[in-house]
């Protein structure tokens, strides 16, 4: 008797993606402009800039004693970008790129004494190019630091530059003296013991606030160790930062600031508290102050990884024993507590994505863990939360997910680059892979484990760094959603007429009315919520009692 045959697995389709010229000597990092519409590349002798839609070479400014390593890319004014880089000595750097040409504007940690050598580990710039937060160690001591840009004085700075270079004919800046930073903010960890608790009276920090800082200390001495005295390290102290518009108590007086970073919220290695400090604040000049936060979100668990929503509403974090606590800044609470099923291992990663049709009642989260496994979680106000396991736990190590992150352009869809140099797109709902995208014959990804690509929202691309097979040569490699019929079911409307969740209020009263009115319209699926919640307490109070 013949065994009927199994049905044959539909083959995945694999596009190719599409290389163009080479890339400069030692490109170790790019990035597009967030309009889109340029493609910075940072390398072994400086920085270019690309034009994004036809690849073409715009400016260069080359420096043979360094190598950039970071960069990222703001648009500040119509025709004027800020670019923040890093370079392998930790020394970061703040360039504008204008009329074709790149001109130096500061060094931010220039290293004027050897003995006191600052190193600079990480350095991000806020939406619109206002304000500049870089992480510094010295002497194995950590802080972040925020800078207030002089963006004005610089743009007006930038166009007598230009005049100047077409007079002289010239491509170098001809005696230009840009503005310095101003005073930056220092935010170290905060310290509740000692003589620093006696200041806490001087900024008004009420009893909760010290309280949880309190607590927080206690849990970073135990995280550290015996000698959590002395142990003050950049590997022991990291910190991460986001910025964040207005919203909730960081509110601004004008509709005209309304895109302008208003305070940024931080957390360190081994804390359980979400700090939020003012912008608005003048920094002050004297070497001992150490601002205190002006808010703290204390959480029951350590942090280990956030994320923060497109309009800076909604913060998350990824806490220890796969908890997921989203806030909502609007209200000042958390907006829900979600227990993830992947308690076997420590949360990585996440992202807020938008699914389709979008809600303004929920919001959704990509969670990786260390395993590499993938969840999302969806959550809102009164709901109960749903969690979706998209991919498990992987076989092998060459499985792992190097990048998982939602593509905005393309509904329902993330793209995933895994350590073995695979790199696919899948279907979030459905839960299926809808194509694989593969290198050119004589190409391969470059540094698959750390993977250098960005998305192009505005031009639908993507770029990624390639290795030329066959001769020493890095390309950048890039992919055209567009042109691909595969794309059309999922491809949504420009960035621009997506219905943004911007949630922005100029005063305190129009921050309460709304809330009010979300209170009045989820109060029937509150009191579903808490019925069921009373529900499943009586079933485990039963089954407990049943086990004792």
């Amino acid at each position: 008797m013949v065994k009927p045959r199994k049905a044959a697995k539909p083959k995945e389709e694999a596009l190719e993606l599409s290389s163009t010229k080479q890339l400069p000597e030692g490109a170790l990092c790019f990035a597009c402009s967030d309009d889109g519409r340029y493609l910075s590349i940072g390398h072994s002798q400086g920085v270019w800039v690309w034009c994004a839609s036809s690849l073409n070479f715009d400016a260069e400014w080359l420096n043979d004693t360094l190598e950039v390593t970071s960069i990222q890319m703001i648009h500040m004014a119509e025709a004027a970008y800020l670019l923040g880089t890093i370079d392998d000595m930790g020394v970061a750097r703040i360039f504008a790129y204008h009329s074709k040409s790149i001109h130096l504007l500061s060094v931010v940690n220039a290293m004027d004494d050897i003995n006191r050598k600052q190193v600079c580990s990480t350095f991000e710039l806020s939406q619109g190019g206002h304000y500049g937060a870089a992480t510094i160690t010295c002497n194995g001591n950590v802080w972040l630091e925020v800078h207030h840009l002089p963006s004005e004085n610089w743009l007006k700075e930038l166009e007598k530059a230009v005049t100047s270079m077409q007079e002289s004919k010239s491509s170098r800046d001809m005696d230009v003296k840009w503005s310095p930073l101003p005073a930056a903010t220092k935010i170290k960890l905060p310290k509740i013991r000692g003589s620093t608790s006696e200041g806490l009276h001087e900024v008004h920090v009420t009893d909760f606030k010290t309280h949880c800082l309190s607590i927080d200390e206690d849990a970073r001495r135990h995280w550290l160790g015996a000698d959590a005295e002395s142990k003050h390290t950049s590997e022991s102290a990291r910190c991460t930062q986001h910025f964040l518009l207005p919203c909730g108590q960081f509110l601004v007086d004008s509709k005209a600031l309304t895109e302008w970073s208003v305070a940024i919220c931080v957390w360190w290695t081994g804390s359980l508290n979400l700090l939020h400090y003012s912008l608005q604040k003048t920094p002050t000049h004297r070497s001992d102050h150490e601002p205190m936060p002006d808010m703290v979100w204390p959480n029951a668990k350590e942090i280990l990884c956030s994320a923060v929503s497109r309009c800076t509403r909604y913060v998350a974090l990824g806490l220890e024993d796969a908890l997921v606590c989203v806030w909502d800044r609007q209200t000042g609470s958390p907006l829900s507590v979600v227990l993830m099923s992947a308690t076997d291992s420590p949360l990585f990663r996440m992202q807020f994505v938008d699914l389709f049709p979008v809600s303004d009642d929920e919001v959704h989260l990509s969670v990786v863990c260390k395993s590499g496994a993938i969840h999302t979680v969806t959550t809102g106000r009164g709901t109960p939360p749903r969690t979706v396991l998209l991919a498990e736990r992987p076989k092998t190590s060459g499985d792992l997910p190097t990048i998982v992150t939602s593509v905005p352009f393309l509904q329902n869809m993330f793209l995933v680059v895994q350590r073995n140099g695979k790199i696919f797109l899948q279907d979030v709902v459905s839960k299926t892979t809808v194509c694989f995208l593969k290198p050119p014959k004589t190409n391969v990804i470059a540094s698959s484990c750390i993977p250098v690509y960005d998305l192009n929202t505005r031009q639908q691309m993507l770029f990624i760094r390639g290795d030329s097979s066959y001769k020493t040569a890095t390309e950048i490699l890039f992919f055209r959603f567009g042109e691909w019929d595969i794309f059309k079911p999922y491809i949504d409307l420009p960035a621009d007429s997506v219905k943004q969740d911007t949630f922005s209020f100029v005063t305190l009263e129009e921050s309460c009315n709304l809330y009010l009115q979300q209170r009045a319209l989820s109060a029937e699926e509150r009191s579903k919520a808490i019925t069921q919640t009373w529900e499943q307490l009586q079933e485990t109070v039963t089954t407990e009692t049943e086990r004792s």
